[in-house]
């Protein structure tokens, strides 16, 4: 089955994920994870990616950012991925790929999900066992935005600003956002969404998006299609 074309929205978060080539190591440690931060705050800034979250796992990689234009997003990473691979290769005396084909990538209905992605990529850590508390997890955007460090990488989305009048404020509803949890079937659905390249809301941001796209942007039912009178 030939694959969709990604689906892209400029000036729309999008959540994305790029793992390890059978899921071997991609940061083997600190050293790789800050070069693969530098490069990537260097992209963003040179094409226009705005990055909102972040997690760096020991095989994969979760972003969060909007991109300004329709070749944003593709550009940034595929250089990320060359600059990245070739330094890494080099540092560990190493050849050959070391991703898992083309990032995955899902377009979210801010409003919705923003939120909801941000808790979804920094309670990572935790849900791995890596960190008993997202705080405690040194290679995330979490300690940004609960006022433990200023994190020059994040980009704080409209959405974010929201949550209060003070950094403060804002800081303080964030960390209730983790001590209440997501919502039943919350981490499911955001894992459909970007493993399969669908859009992540509610089902007339969906069509908006797929109508615009040329391309289908919410899953397909199961089974037998109805039969046709």
């Amino acid at each position: 089955m030939a694959r969709l074309p990604r689906l892209t929205a400029p000036g729309l978060p999008h959540h994305l994920i790029q793992r390890g080539n059978n899921r071997q190591p991609v940061f083997v440690d600190e050293v790789d994870c800050g070069r693969y931060l530098a490069e990537l705050a260097g992209l963003a800034a040179a094409h226009g990616l705005a990055i909102h979250a972040y997690v760096l796992m020991p095989n994969h990689v979760h972003l969060l950012a909007t991109p300004s234009a329709g070749e944003t997003l593709a550009r940034s990473m595929q250089a990320l991925g060359r600059r990245y691979v070739r330094w890494f290769n080099t540092r560990h005396r190493r050849t050959g790929t070391l991703w898992e084909g083309r990032f995955r990538s899902t377009v979210v209905e801010a409003d919705r999900y923003l939120l909801a992605c941000m808790r979804y990529i920094e309670m990572n850590p935790v849900r791995a066992g890596l960190a008993d508390e997202p705080a405690g997890y040194r290679w995330s955007s979490h300690a940004h935005h609960v006022g433990l460090r200023v994190d020059p990488l994040v980009t704080e989305h409209a959405l974010y600003w929201a949550l209060g009048n003070t950094p403060f404020e804002r800081q303080l509803a964030y960390r209730r956002l983790f001590e209440r949890g997501p919502k039943a079937n919350e981490l499911e659905t955001i894992r459909v969404a970007t493993q399969r390249g669908l859009v992540l809301g509610e089902a007339d941001f969906v069509e908006a998006i797929g109508s615009k796209a040329g391309r289908r942007a919410a899953p397909t039912r199961r089974g037998r299609p109805p039969k046709r009178n």
